[in-house]
């Protein structure tokens, strides 16, 4: 059988919640990492809407492909399509994902449903950082969630400016409350 993947650009990154055989930092080409999807449950509420990542169109992305176990598979999709497709905000999708020792494999994503009301599309900074600040659903506080991606991807030497600004605008926001 073919090997199954799964690609991590968010908090699957550091927290998969499945076992796996191998981990490595991969890029897909095609999507990128946005924080454009306003979350109803993990990290806000229908009154108050925080903001997660979602794989959006274009561009490139780097983040962490794990192999799973052929014998995990069946469990590994059912778990993350409990975490991923909560809302359907997310489409599974299987994408090409270059490993970083250079193999090409094909891998298990969730990219955003950009037809679905939950899609954010493009906001800027400041109003991304006004969303995220005082949003707080069943997984925890929005900002804790938006400064635990940045430090993850710099701890993989990833960076990613926009979500650098969006977590410095939060720092601003805290004071001036």
């Amino acid at each position: 059988m073919d090997e199954f993947w799964v690609f991590g650009y968010g908090s699957l990154m550091w927290n998969p919640g499945f076992p796996y055989d191998e981990r490595q930092q991969a890029r897909i080409s095609g999507y990128r990492r946005s924080l454009c999807v306003r979350s109803y449950v993990h990290r806000g509420t229908s009154a108050r809407p925080g903001l997660v990542l979602g794989l959006d169109r274009g561009g490139s992305c780097r983040g962490v492909a794990f192999r799973v176990p052929e014998q995990a598979r069946h469990d590994t999709i059912t778990y993350l399509r409990e975490r991923e497709l909560v809302t359907s905000v997310y489409l599974e999708r299987e994408v090409g994902v270059r490993l970083a020792d250079g193999r090409l494999v094909r891998a298990l994503t969730y990219v955003v449903d950009r037809a679905h009301p939950q899609y954010g599309g493009a906001i800027t900074v400041e109003e991304a950082a006004e969303v995220v600040a005082g949003a707080v659903g069943q997984s925890g506080p929005n900002p804790v969630y938006v400064a635990n991606t940045v430090s993850h991807l710099r701890e993989m030497g990833i960076r990613d400016h926009w979500l650098e600004s969006v977590v410095n605008s939060l720092k601003t926001i805290g004071r001036d409350r």
